[in-house]
């Protein structure tokens, strides 16, 4: 294949999965050979959230106060001014990873500054906003071509959208998310007041679609039996307003008795530099990611990598990509379930079963793997790029 200039666009520069997603990719397609520019609204101007082997724009953005409509419908200009010449334009392939970006880019199509763009749908929103809806949903429609990271959405395009969409998966760099011990696990444990535990970790901040609260009720249990044990809630920043649940889960921690603090029984760290986030994997005896929604789950391969036992829904996209062996299973909507799951992962014949386990899963994952099952997609949409999807 011609090597290619692709330009991936992702929602923000903060540490998020898709974000995660979209940097590992560009560095893969990249070492294969193609010139991959990973771009993002930055109003922050610091740049993305680690570095990375990749060419990044930081696109110059307002910060913004109000609605998450008005933060959305800046960032898409934010788009459309930065790519408002042809000389910007200069791509073979357009790529969308947002409903963001896919607006900007189904404009900037209709503004005929390039010919097509492929759109990642990772999961899809329930919003109440019908604006917001309404832009997700053309980010999908005004695609030339479709990808997901899960069988579960794209069955879910299949079967609202009459359209189709390849899967690509997710990778985990193993070079960085290692089961060894090294010095900075000990330097996370002082940063956060980690004791004896056990810990349990909960990435993804307190949202609704991650079951915060349901992971909020476990650890209270879990507490029942080990009065040590400290729940970690990692990540969490957001361009959606998760401020009502976030008041919810409050409530239900204080209800509980559980304090909020550096040593507390709950300890929120906000965003973890990627540089630190193996180590918090690793002194962590628990993912707890019993999850509501989502695409794939990247924190799971990232867990395993580590030797973290990991803690998932009975549904996809997780059953799709484990095997029964590989995590423990529960039923996201029984907290007993998640404390009982909480408190097998520290039984030494689970941790070591599912560590095993977790080793073998990883390795089937690459980033290069998940690279070119994109680059086939994008020499479908070089040869046929004028088309517009057909719903």
């Amino acid at each position: 294949m011609t090597a290619l200039r692709i330009a991936i666009l992702t929602h923000s520069t903060n540490p998020r999965g898709g974000v995660a997603h979209c940097l590992a990719l560009a560095e893969a397609l990249c070492a294969l050979g193609h010139e991959a520019v990973v771009h993002a609204p930055d109003p922050a101007g610091r740049g993305f959230f680690r570095n990375a082997a990749c060419t990044t724009v930081s696109v110059a953005a307002e910060p913004v106060k109000g609605a998450t409509v008005d933060l959305v419908r800046a960032r898409i200009n934010d788009y459309l001014r930065h790519f408002s010449t042809p000389a910007a334009c200069d791509f073979d392939v357009f790529h969308a990873h947002d409903g963001i970006g896919g607006n900007a880019l189904a404009t900037l199509k209709r503004r005929r500054l390039i010919p097509g763009f492929v759109r990642t749908v990772h999961h899809v929103d329930s919003f109440s906003d019908p604006l917001l809806a309404e832009w997700q949903d053309r980010s999908i429609r005004e695609a030339t071509r479709l990808l997901c990271v899960s069988r579960t959405w794209a069955d879910w395009i299949r079967d609202d959208l009459g359209a189709e969409a390849d899967i690509v998966g997710n990778g985990v760099d193993l070079s960085v998310f290692r089961s060894e011990p090294t010095e900075a696990d000990a330097a996370v444990r002082e940063r956060w007041g980690l004791g004896q535990g056990p810990v349990i970790l909960s990435v993804g901040g307190f949202e609704e679609r991650k079951n915060a609260l349901g992971i909020i009720e476990a650890i209270a249990r879990l507490r029942a039996r080990y009065s040590q044990a400290q729940l970690v809630v990692a990540g969490g920043v957001s361009l959606l307003d998760h401020a009502t649940y976030r008041a919810r889960c409050r409530s239900a921690l204080a209800a509980a008795g559980l304090t909020v603090g550096r040593g507390a029984a709950v300890i929120e760290t906000g965003p973890v530099p990627q540089a630190v986030l193996p180590a918090l994997y690793r002194v962590a005896d628990a993912l707890a990611f019993p999850s509501w929604k989502e695409g794939f789950g990247l924190c799971v391969l990232e867990a395993m990598a580590c030797g973290t036992p990991a803690i998932v829904s009975r549904r996809p996209p997780f059953t799709e990509y484990l095997a029964a062996t590989d995590a423990l299973f529960v039923d996201p909507a029984d907290p007993d379930a998640i404390a009982a799951a909480m408190a097998e992962a520290l039984a030494t014949d689970t941790r070591a079963r599912l560590r095993a386990a977790g080793q073998v899963r990883v390795v089937a994952h690459s980033w290069r793997a998940c690279a070119e099952r994109n680059l086939n997609t994008y020499a479908a949409c070089a040869r046929t790029r004028q088309e517009p999807m057909h719903a």
